[in-house]
């Protein structure tokens, strides 16, 4: 392939394709820059594996610190397992790509992209999926792209609140949308959104400004790629379809009875029928017969395959004829209804916050966790360093669905699950400043039959409020599912289960509030959404969400008055910071002091802030004086009680708080003559002192005298005035 390079201004910056040049014993490779992050996207196909019978395509994104100028953290220096944000992007990767394959087509396709150069301020995740969807469409596989991926941001300017297409980091920072949008010619098939209680028509604008002003020109910057470097037609290969034959023997022994099967209200009992229907088809149809040479064998092995999957064609069929020509839905509800909903709170005793929410045969249990300073999570990457003050991690164990699993890590999925819940919370949550805690919510499923993300925004919402986390207002989240009928009418159903989702043609999960969305997740089997019916589903999201949180804060309609017992309690403290040295000490040693003593974790920011976290709060109490006194400036004419740490010939030297000490000379001791300081002070005493003078340099001169003479004169004046009565 001839080395070309196309390049085009997209968001006011060049995004620049180069091919031909590197990775060359690929069956493609494309370099794509936009401003100065670099990503190199390979592209191999190769054929299937013998027996395989479903699409085994492969997304990797990885992150190179070298990018950036960095070295790995820890000890290896080099680059480990994927972090949450390499596995995000893959999935942002993946998902676009995956439904523009024909049915049947089970070759090997394996995508690469890695960062090779960053600048900071242009994120790497939407330049690799558009690259990696630039390095599949030069490719002779069957793509039926491409498809361009694009972030979309909205800062406040002079003239008002505008979009911004690839916002860079220090716009995002200021952006109260962070929108990443995929599509193709025919639409969008894709989104990705954390969001700060934006209403519908703003988002829906987003969207599509997203997919006018950069989705297309990057559809026509790919195109113009393919045909500079004269790419080859797409060779779809051998299909491994069922025969025609085949899927109608299969119909017509099982049809009528697959559609009374789809019809049973109850998952296990619709499962199991339809499991022991396939089996007696097989057994009593498509059999493999014993005793018969090599070849008829394998013939018969095939057969059975075959109609293996004719009948899940059939199954998945029967399915969206049901919902999108009858309105027929496999638990039978409605089209807009909720499946019924139970939700309670507060039922695990030690959390600090815990909630159950079942809605139908789908469960969540969330837990809430309430941290100090020292719990947030340090994010290192490319971008500069952060840390997250909230985080959700999600699980979602085997038995949930009825099964023996193995047992391991999060995957890929439980990631993108977590990722989702904790974007559309994360809108609602209170400043750092309004309430310092770190907050951790686990969702742990343990039922599911369909939208357990959306399960686990409503038990993390109810959990937050358990907790007593002061949170802005109710999130609720809910998914739409799609059915086209054979005449193009199109049916959106909301509440999708595990079956519609697995046989429909969407998966749409909103998370938001009464006041407008926090969080959008859109997976797309059919070809494409126009922005008009994104508007519609919209507003259908809003009519189940507004239903939601009406049930939820029937169980609990506010966050509690206050945190859990078993919370630390956080008390902040401001100080100059020019006293933060004197608060930590030679090498720390007065701050920990100030810890074993009192039992608090103390952390302090550059600004002087003072974060004092116990669960004991006459401990807190405590040490939140003790950083006080530490941060005070002292001032001629205050008093201390002090202790003697120090005695000399001259005089005694008196803490007055911990690190800061004052000396009282010899002749401020008493009132009258001292001869020896001993004989008035000991190291270990407590005695009252005043502030007398504080020099240039910072040195404290105290007096014990001058409080024992005004004590004296006040004592004296008392005794006059009773004398004149």
């Amino acid at each position: 392939m001839p080395a070309t390079t196309v390049e085009r201004e997209i968001g006011g910056r060049i995004f620049r394709l180069e091919t031909g040049k590197v990775a060359k014993l690929a069956s493609s490779a494309v370099m794509a820059t936009y401003g100065e992050t670099t990503v190199m996207a390979t592209c191999m196909r190769a054929d299937p594996r013998p027996g395989i019978d479903f699409f085994p395509m492969q997304c990797d994104y990885r992150e190179r610190t070298a990018a950036a100028g960095k070295f790995p953290g820890g000890f290896k220096k080099r680059e480990g397992p994927p972090s949450e944000k390499e596995i995000l992007t893959m999935r942002m990767m993946d998902r676009p790509m995956r439904p523009l394959f024909p049915d049947g087509f089970v070759d090997e396709i394996q995508m690469q992209a890695w960062v090779m150069s960053h600048d900071g301020q242009n994120d790497a995740d939407v330049v690799a999926c558009t690259a990696a969807s630039a390095a599949l469409s030069i490719t002779d596989a069957p793509f039926e792209g491409p498809i361009a991926t694009v972030r979309v941001g909205r800062i406040q300017t002079d003239d008002g609140d505008r979009f911004v297409l690839n916002p860079t980091q220090a716009q995002l920072d200021y952006s109260d949308i962070d929108l990443v949008v995929s599509g193709h010619v025919d639409g969008i098939n894709m989104i990705e959104v954390g969001a700060a209680e934006i209403d519908e028509d703003t988002m829906v604008q987003a969207i599509e400004f997203g997919y006018e002003e950069g989705i297309k020109p990057l559809i026509e910057l790919i195109n113009e790629l393919r045909t500079a470097c004269n790419a080859p037609a797409p060779n779809p290969g051998e299909l491994t379809l069922p025969p025609e034959e085949i899927c109608k023997q299969v119909k017509e022994l099982v049809g009528d009875e697959m559609i009374a099967a789809r019809k049973i209200h109850g998952k296990q009992e619709r499962n199991d029928t339809i499991s022991a229907m396939c089996d007696r088809m097989l057994n009593e149809h498509f059999s493999i017969p014993e005793g018969v040479p090599y070849s008829e064998h394998m013939a018969a092995e095939k057969r059975q395959r075959q109609a293996k999957e004719a009948f899940r064609k059939l199954e998945k069929k029967t399915a969206h004829m049901l919902v999108a020509e009858n309105q027929q839905r496999a638990d039978g509800r409605s089209s807009t209804q909720i499946r019924p909903l139970e939700m309670e709170v507060g039922l695990l005793p030690r959390t600090h916050g815990s909630a159950l929410f079942q809605r139908g045969e789908t469960q969540s249990l969330v837990s809430c966790t309430l941290g100090t300073i020292k719990d947030e999570q340090i994010v290192d990457g490319l971008m500069p360093e952060y840390a997250k003050k909230f985080y959700l991690h999600y699980n979602f164990p085997p038995f949930s669905v009825g099964e023996a699993g193995r047992i391991m890590g999060p995957g890929r999925r439980e990631i993108g699950h977590g990722a989702l819940a904790e974007r559309s919370l994360l809108g609602i949550l209170p400043s750092s400043d309004e309430f310092p805690y770190t907050v951790r919510l686990v969702s742990d499923i343990t039922e599911s039959n369909g939208s357990s993300s959306m399960a686990s925004v409503c038990g993390g919402c109810l959990a937050l409020m358990d907790a007593g986390v002061p949170i802005k207002n109710t999130c609720a989240g809910i998914s739409v599912g799609r059915f086209t009928a054979d005449d193009g009418s199109v049916t959106h159903v909301t509440d999708i289960i595990g079956e519609e989702d697995f046989f429909g043609e969407m998966d749409f999960k909103v998370s938001g509030t009464r006041e407008g969305i926090t969080g959008i997740q859109l997976d797309l089997k059919a070809r494409g959404l126009s922005i008009d019916e994104i508007a519609t589903i919209f507003q259908q999201a809003r009519k189940g969400r507004l239903e939601l949180i009406e049930a939820m804060e029937a169980t609990i309609p506010a966050p509690r008055d206050d945190i859990s017992m078993h919370a630390p309690r956080i008390i902040t403290v401001m100080i100059d910071p020019d006293k933060i040295g004197k608060l930590i000490g030679p090498g720390g040693k007065t701050i920990r002091s100030l810890q074993e003593r009192t039992g608090a974790s103390i952390d302090v920011e550059e600004d002087g802030t003072v974060y004092i976290g116990c669960n004991d709060a006459a401990a807190a109490e405590q040490a939140k004086s003790e950083v006080e006194a530490l941060g005070a400036e002292i001032k001629v004419g205050s008093i201390y009680d002090g202790k003697v740490v120090s005695v000399k010939d001259f005089g005694a030297f008196i803490e007055l708080v911990p690190g800061t000490d004052g000396m009282c000379h010899i002749s401020e001791l008493a009132a009258g003559f001292v001869k020896n300081v001993a004989d008035e002070v000991k190291v270990g005493d407590s005695i009252k002192v005043k502030v007398i003078n504080v020099d240039e340099n910072g040195r404290i001169k105290l007096s014990r005298k001058a409080l024992l003479t005004e004590a004296a004169e006040g004592s004296s004046d008392t005794s006059e005035g009773e004398n004149s009565n």
